[in-house]
């Protein structure tokens, strides 16, 4: 016969555990046995008064912040609703039934006030970087770095063109236009001395115009990792401007950060051709890091002429020697910033009988030479061995991370505004992606009884 719902919901008193309702192979309760957050509210005590009424528990409102970017939870408001309705998600705050959830407006307050200011973020992820180490996951022996562009909390359609804005009163005491003015007047500049930008966004006037996203054109930040490559654990996560200049700027600042902050000194580095600048190489050598990273090759000619290679170098006289044997010397005057050039008398190029293949529409051979070329000449040697095939293979790890990032936790699209916005969703989002990976080889939920 059919079945009636007797249950009812008049009864006064409860029995109900929280802990006996989440599952053991939830993935909240595995990363809560990972998740050590024990110092956090001691950390943060000089950011709060001694007086006046108790604050909410900065401990509760990372847990939340957690909660949203595992489960791709964007809004405030939203998740605040998710956590009161959702009895995992209570657990994992350490909220009971009857607990009152905190107001979305409190994150705000705590996101741009205290928070900001103590760096918070950042320690929660090194904690959690910390607890990947102890776990075993990180080597420490070769790393590999990328850059992904996420697109900035602002309409590619409302832009303004060029790299001048007359700012309004009103728009200079917005928080991502007075951050903007003062990085303009420090060292680190959100835009390229060198090149203007072609357009700037009034509402985030630090992301970068740029062609790299998912659309064609957009506004964008840039999120820097650099990751273990063992594991994929991300050991840092860099902001920055969507531009090359200040990616491969990001790179020396996460390696020295890593060895600051873990010890961590990698024996060798995996990037793409975008890293391979004769500076950033150059930097890797004086640290002896070997570069696993593809040079292009730009002295060869395609006329049928002798190109660079056909041409020795001596390094102790600083001069090229031609295949004739007569010898190409440089002034040292460096153009363009990086590059030298090394010209051969015109005498003896008009009695070579080799001008014809060597500079046939010019009186005399000239050879250009890249200021950092015995970094890039060390590793091009690198390039086809067997450690640098290996570090190619193990550099799509991070190529995971990115797409992990962007297809299982939903971050294509900034919320926040601003390079602080950004470094904040940045930092966020790496400190959910160990927690995740660690608790998955980790954090291994007990076998569940078999029913006989």
């Amino acid at each position: 016969m059919m079945g009636e719902q007797l249950g009812r919901q008049d009864r006064l008193f409860y029995e109900f555990c929280l802990e006996d309702v989440v599952p053991a192979e939830h993935l909240l309760r595995r990363i809560d046995s990972v998740l050590d957050l024990s110092w956090l509210r001691r950390d943060l005590a000089p950011y709060y008064s001694h007086t006046g009424c108790p604050s909410v528990d900065p401990e509760l409102l990372i847990r939340m912040m957690v909660i949203g970017y595992c489960y791709s939870i964007r809004s405030d408001r939203q998740l605040c609703q998710a956590v009161t309705l959702d009895l995992a998600y209570r657990w994992f705050c350490r909220l009971g039934l009857e607990d009152r959830v905190p107001d979305h407006s409190t994150f705000s307050v705590n996101r741009h006030g205290r928070f900001r200011e103590s760096d918070i973020l950042r320690k929660v992820f090194e904690s959690v970087v910390c607890r990947c180490m102890e776990a075993g996951l990180v080597k420490g022996e070769g790393f590999a770095v990328d850059a992904s562009v996420i697109e900035a909390n602002a309409s590619r359609f409302k832009r303004i063109e060029g790299a001048e804005i007359d700012w309004t009163d009103a728009e200079r005491a917005r928080r991502p236009v007075r951050e903007y003015l003062t990085a303009l007047d420090g060292e680190d500049t959100p835009t390229n001395p060198e090149r203007p930008p072609k357009a700037l966004s009034p509402t985030d006037p630090c992301a970068a115009w740029t062609t790299r996203g998912r659309h064609k054109v957009m506004f964008g930040y840039s999120l820097n990792y650099l990751i273990d490559t063992e594991e994929a654990i991300i050991v840092d996560v860099e902001a920055t401007s969507t531009r090359i200049t200040k990616e491969v700027d990001a790179t020396e600042t996460m390696i020295e950060r890593a060895e600051a902050r873990f010890a961590l000194k990698p024996k060798r580095i995996a990037a793409d051709v975008a890293y391979g600048t004769g500076e950033m190489l150059d930097w890797l050598m004086g640290r002896d890091i070997d570069a696993h990273i593809p040079i292009k090759d730009m002295s060869k000619r395609k006329d049928g002429t002798l190109s660079r290679a056909d041409f020795v170098f001596d390094a102790g006289r600083n001069v090229y020697l031609c295949p004739a044997g007569k010898t190409l010397r440089t002034t040292g005057r460096v153009f363009a910033g990086n590059t030298l050039y090394y010209r051969a008398s015109k005498l003896d190029c008009e009695r070579c009988p080799l001008k014809p293949r060597c500079c046939p529409k010019a009186p005399g051979r000239r050879i250009p030479r890249d200021v950092n070329e015995a970094a890039r000449d060390h590793a091009r040697a690198l390039m086809g061995t067997e450690p640098f095939v290996q570090s190619r293979r193990e550099r799509k790890k991070i190529e995971t991370r990115f797409g992990d990032l962007k297809w299982n936790l939903g971050l294509t699209r900034l919320r926040l505004r601003g390079l602080s916005g950004a470094r904040d969703e940045f930092h966020l989002a790496a400190i959910v992606q160990n927690l995740r990976r660690l608790a998955n080889l980790v954090a291994i939920p007990p076998p569940r009884p078999l029913i006989a």
